[in-house]
C-alpha cells in the first residue's frame, strides 16, 4: 500500500480501532484507513502472525498501527483493549465493529454452541465494543462508529439462522445507538456486504448459482467495503449520515 499525499491525508489525526483485522474485509478496511492517515489498531483473537503482516504493510508504507489481541465478545478483554488504546494514543475517533464467525447448518441440526458463538462474537461483540468505545467518544464530542453487518441479516440466508439473526441485530442496534448518540456529535451507521471474496465464501460450493442472485455478476472485493468504510469515516462528506445501512453487494437487495 502508498499512503495518500499528506494533503489528502482526511484522517491524519484520527485513531481507528478496527475488530478483526488480520484478514479479509477487516484487513482490507485498516489498509485503507491507514492510507488516508488514520493511525490503525489493529485487532485480533487469534492469529498474531497476520495482524503483525497488516501493521508491517501500514507501517512500511510510513504510517502508524499497532496490533492489540482481543476476543471482543469477552467485556474483560474489551476493556483491557479499550484502556490500552487511550494509554498509548489518548482517544479514539473510529471505531469499526467487523470481527464476526460462521457456524452454518440448517436450523434443526444447529447445535446450542454454535447458535450462541456466532451470537456472542457477531452481535454481543459490537455491543461490548460500541458500549466501552462511546464512553470516550462522549467525552470528545465527536466519533465515527461503523458496524459491518450483512445482506443475510436484510433477506436472511438458509443455513445461516444465528449469522442472520445476530446481523439482524447489529442493523437494530446501530439505529438505536445512532439515536442515542447523535447529541454528542457522533455519527453510527452500517455496512451491509454481500458476497465477498474472503476465506469466509472461498468454501462456497454453489458459485455459479448465487452469482445469478447478483445483478452485477460477480463477488466484490475487500476494498470495495473498505472504500464505503473510509467515506463513512470521512469528515466532512459524512458528517450529516446517521442511522443508516448500506449495502455494498452487486445489487442483490434493492429495497
Amino acid at each position: 500500500m502508498e499512503l495518500l499525499p499528506e494533503n489528502l491525508q482526511l484522517l491524519r489525526t484520527q485513531v481507528a480501532l478496527v475488530t478483526g483485522a488480520s484478514r479479509g474485509i477487516g484487513r482490507a478496511i485498516a489498509l485503507e484507513l491507514a492510507k488516508y492517515g488514520a493511525t490503525i489498531v489493529v485487532n485480533y483473537a487469534a492469529s498474531s502472525a497476520a495482524a503483525d503482516g497488516v501493521v508491517e504493510t501500514i507501517t512500511s508504507a510510513g504510517g502508524s498501527a499497532v496490533s492489540l489481541q482481543a476476543d471482543v465478545s469477552q467485556a474483560d478483554q474489551v476493556d483491557t483493549l479499550i484502556n490500552a488504546i487511550i494509554e498509548k494514543f489518548g482517544r479514539i475517533d473510529i471505531l469499526v465493529n467487523n470481527a464476526g464467525i460462521t457456524r452454518d447448518t440448517l436450523l434443526l441440526r444447529m447445535k446450542p454452541e454454535d447458535w450462541q458463538a456466532v451470537i456472542d462474537l457477531n452481535l454481543t461483540g459490537v455491543f461490548l465494543c460500541t458500549r466501552a468505545v462511546s464512553k470516550i467518544m462522549l467525552k470528545q464530542r465527536s466519533g465515527r462508529i461503523i458496524n459491518i453487518t450483512s445482506v443475510a441479516g436484510l433477506m436472511g440466508n438458509p443455513g445461516q439462522a444465528n449469522y442472520s439473526a445476530a446481523k439482524a441485530g447489529v442493523i437494530g442496534f446501530t439505529k438505536t445507538v445512532a439515536k442515542e448518540l447523535s447529541s454528542r456529535g457522533i455519527t453510527v451507521n452500517a455496512v451491509a456486504p454481500g458476497f465477498i471474496v474472503t476465506d469466509m465464501t472461498n468454501d462456497l460450493g454453489n458459485t455459479e448459482e448465487i452469482l445469478k442472485l447478483i445483478p452485477l455478476g460477480r463477488f466484490g472485493q475487500p476494498e470495495e467495503i473498505a472504500g464505503m468504510v473510509r467515506f463513512l469515516a470521512t469528515d466532512p462528506a459524512a458528517a450529516y449520515i446517521t442511522g443508516q445501512v448500506f449495502n455494498v453487494d452487486g445489487g442483490m437487495v434493492m429495497a
